[in-house]
């Protein structure tokens, strides 16, 4: 019971310190869903890498700078993920990575939940973002949740009519020490 308590005490101590760590893609999960005639549509995009700085007690020391392969994009439909990495989309070729680069992180109202504003850079676009999210600690690292809303239209993202210009992209990053 003693190496237990003293277990959770380290795990605690060692979150509430600031961190410098590496998002671990195998464990990790950046999903996304869009409607398509009609129907949702759900796909990943795996190959996460980059840095991640998060205190929560100093959270303007804190920074998100990460990228995702965008060539692994799967939606379990072959044809349709190679149409998306055409470019007609994505135009993997000429750019293989969405990149993700925080301007601030804060506090949100809600206890244990924060905001990180930022960056998105896909193919040639770069636009602000932000979005809420959450931090649980976990052996040698943290998990971190985030979901938001985009515009495909925005980042210049083709396709038809028959396909909704917004999105929802769901983030699981677990990230190690």
């Amino acid at each position: 019971m003693k190496q237990v308590a003293l277990g959770m005490l380290s795990l605690i101590v060692s979150y509430v310190h600031a961190q410098t760590l590496t998002p671990v893609d195998e464990s990790s999960s950046v999903k996304f869903v869009i409607k398509n005639f009609g129907f949702n549509v759900t796909g990943s995009i795996k190959g996460l890498k980059g840095t991640i700085n998060f205190d929560p007690n100093n959270l303007a020391s804190s920074s998100f700078d990460v990228t995702v392969d965008v060539q692994t994009i799967n939606t379990g439909i072959d044809m349709r993920d190679d149409h998306l990495r055409s470019d007609d989309y994505f135009d993997v070729k000429t750019y293989p990575q969405i990149h993700f680069v925080s301007t601030r992180v804060t506090n949100s109202n809600k206890p244990g939940t924060y905001f990180v504003f930022g960056k998105l850079t896909i193919k040639q676009t770069t636009k602000e973002v932000s979005f809420p999210f959450t931090v649980q600690p976990q052996p040698d690292g943290s998990l971190f949740k985030g979901e938001f809303k985009m515009n495909r239209r925005d980042f210049s993202i083709g396709g038809s009519g028959a396909i909704s210009n917004e999105l929802s992209v769901k983030l699981e990053a677990v990230a190690k020490k």
